[in-house]
């Protein structure tokens, strides 16, 4: 509360002579809290709120700072106090994606995804977001036996299954690393994109980065959060794919050796969020993301059935499942 207060006494200097009401806007799974400050007469603005001692603003505004050069619609930044974590920002609505999907709406909301994802990719340039560079992949991997492995499903997990699920993420990672790079907003969904007018507005982008140019494609197609049927999918990613093209970005020339790059970083993206899932719950008593994890093991066991390389995991995946007496193996 004497934080909450805080923000009003602030507020209050920002605004003076304006009434206005505090009310939660939104949280995530970070310590980073949204308040919507909406005045007597109606206009509204959003104030994050991030404690200095366990978040820093700094790569928001930073990312902010390249994406709104890209021509994406992101929060305005109307004033900033970053030694006490706070910023007044535009407001984007409260109409996620996620929220407004509708039969007749679904092909055009992701199409101007789409068309934001390739302005922002258009403005990449190396040097200067962080690298997602091998060191950041394999711990991001990890979080799948320390978390789920390790808390959630806890499984008798010896040196072999352990050196076998090295192997695989050895593989992921290679295939990963052969992409070309650009800059990744690394959780672009439908939770993160704002419906309001013809473009998304993009939020939640603080830790975004600078490679595999499927990552971000991986994250709005195989989404954790709603799911679609693959033949969608695969039609909205054959339109970036040619969209792309044109705009002169760095993908495939061939459309089969770019879907098997956009499976394969799913693959480290869904093995990654089971991770993150469970250190939520396990860790910061956060129940929420449980309920996604069943989609987003599906997503992971379809491509790991597609390529031999993976059936180490599958296999994994069944035994996590209590799945392999079913099918017939031991692992």
């Amino acid at each position: 509360m004497e934080r909450i207060k805080q923000i009003q006494d602030w507020l209050a200097v920002q605004r003076p002579g304006q009434a206005f009401t505090l009310a939660p806007a939104s949280s995530d799974a970070s310590f980073r809290r949204y308040f919507r400050a909406t005045c007597a007469d109606g206009t509204a603005h959003i104030v994050m709120d991030a404690p200095p001692e366990r978040e820093d603003v700094r790569p928001w505004l930073h990312v902010q700072q390249l994406f709104y050069a890209a021509g994406a619609r992101v929060p305005d930044v109307l004033a900033q106090d970053l030694a006490r974590g706070y910023l007044l920002l535009s407001d984007l609505g409260s109409t996620t994606y996620l929220a407004a999907f509708d039969p007749k709406n679904v092909d055009t909301l992701y199409c101007a995804a789409i068309n934001t994802l390739i302005d922002i990719q258009r403005a990449s340039r190396p040097g200067v977001l962080p690298a997602y560079d091998r060191a950041l992949l394999q711990r991001e991997l990890e979080l799948f036996p320390d978390w789920y492995i390790g808390k959630h499903v806890p499984i008798d997990f010896g040196n072999e299954q352990r050196n076998s699920l090295a192997s695989v993420f050895e593989k992921i990672l290679a295939i990963n690393l052969g992409e070309p790079s650009v800059f990744v907003h690394r959780d672009y969904h439908s939770r993160n994109l704002m419906h309001s007018g013809d473009r998304p507005g993009v939020i939640d982008f603080q830790d975004a980065v600078y490679g595999p140019i499927s990552y971000d494609l991986a994250s709005l197609f195989k989404d954790a959060y709603v799911e679609w049927d693959e033949e969608r999918t695969l039609d909205w990613l054959a339109r970036y794919w040619e969209k792309a093209r044109k705009a002169g970005l760095p993908v495939r020339a061939d459309f089969g050796d770019f879907f098997r790059d956009y499976e394969w970083m799913g693959v480290q993206r869904h093995i990654k969020v089971l991770g993150i899932f469970a250190r939520l719950y396990h860790r910061d008593g956060k129940a929420g993301y449980l309920k996604d994890m069943p989609l987003v093991t599906k997503y992971l066991r379809a491509a790991c059935t597609r390529y031999s390389e993976l059936f180490p995991l599958l296999r994994l995946l069944d035994k996590l499942e209590n799945r392999q007496a079913q099918v017939g193996y031991t692992f």
